[in-house]
């Protein structure tokens, strides 16, 4: 049995040759990257860059779109060497890091979420007083506290599972996960097991249930206002909602990932194991900025990478 502590490098073992079809799983990955890459960077810039959208609805979008460049580049970059190589093995910092940006990716994106349903129910709810709370600073703390809690959490993980004695190098997974990494102890990970659940109910549980809470106060402010008010409410609120539905289905493949991690899994499964571990790296990622720049008139007439596409009309009004 090998010494957790020698341990330098993992191998990840669901890599396979394909002869040339590797080269066409490399194209569609890079084009579905550079689309990433292009859609967000395009957001960000434009909210930089136009004075008018200086508010922190549309910071908090960016801030969706910083977090998506984040997390891909965990994935993408590591994939792509992978794909074309025929040695897939990964050093021992480089699995950690990766996990890290991950993960944090995975708990930012929830938290972010809970902001943006918070400056919304303050815009819906209490509208004479929305300057007065979302002051700079205000958008600032939420902004920081956001991130800050996704990457104090993910240190913790991190920090336990790099202190266990690993008895194995085989990652049965495409990339780096933290429990791919621990079902290699070579001791019980009872506590690690404990801990990863009280950190999906307190980064996962807890923001759903808080974005829950301010859509149904927004709804009873709703049903007492104009149909004017609502069809406001409606343009501003729906493309958080479908994005907050959009990562909670992505992030629910990851789970059952997770959960098929912790058996033997035959060829198929391995495979539907693979397509639920990178849903939620390639699909909100690639549609939160087209969300938001069709269905946001402000976004989209900033944005030259998205006037001409077609108009979201049920979500937009000119």
């Amino acid at each position: 049995m090998e010494n957790g502590s020698l341990q330098t490098h993992f191998y990840f073992t669901l890599y396979s040759y394909h002869g040339d079809l590797r080269y066409m799983f490399l194209v569609i990955m890079l084009i579905v990257y550079f689309c990433i890459l292009l859609l967000n960077i395009s957001i960000i810039l434009v909210v930089i860059k136009e004075k008018s959208l200086h508010e922190p609805m549309y910071i908090f979008i960016s801030c969706l779109s910083i977090n998506a460049l984040y997390g891909t580049t965990g994935l993408f970059p590591r994939l792509s060497i992978d794909l074309v190589s025929d040695a897939h093995i990964i050093s021992r910092p480089a699995c950690f890091t990766q996990i890290y940006v991950i993960y944090s990716y995975a708990i930012s994106e929830f938290t972010i979420l809970s902001v943006m349903a918070y400056d919304r129910y303050v815009a819906i709810c209490h509208p004479l007083h929305y300057h007065n709370i979302m002051t700079p600073t205000m958008t600032g703390l939420l902004i920081a506290g956001a991130f800050s809690w996704s990457f104090f959490w993910t240190t913790v993980c991190i920090n336990i599972t790099l202190n266990l004695p690993l008895c194995g190098r085989e990652i049965t997974r495409i990339y780096c996960s933290n429990w791919s990494v621990v079902r290699l102890s070579c001791v019980p990970t009872v506590s690690n097991n404990a801990l990863g659940m009280f950190v999906a109910a307190s980064s996962v549980f807890l923001p759903a249930g808080f974005i829950l809470y301010t859509y149904v106060r927004i709804l009873i402010v709703c049903r007492r206002s104009s149909s004017e008010f609502r069809g406001k409410a409606l343009q501003t609120c729906l493309p958080h909602i479908i994005t907050f539905v959009n990562y909670s289905l992505a992030s629910f493949s990851f789970y059952c990932d997770i959960l098929l991690n912790r058996f033997e899994l035959n060829a198929i499964m391995n495979i539907v194991a693979v397509a639920f571990s990178l849903e939620f790296l390639f699909i909100p990622p690639l549609l939160n900025p087209l969300i938001y720049g069709l269905t946001l008139p402000e976004m989209r007439k900033k944005n030259p990478f998205l006037r001409y596409l077609p108009r979201a009309a049920m979500f937009s009004k000119q």
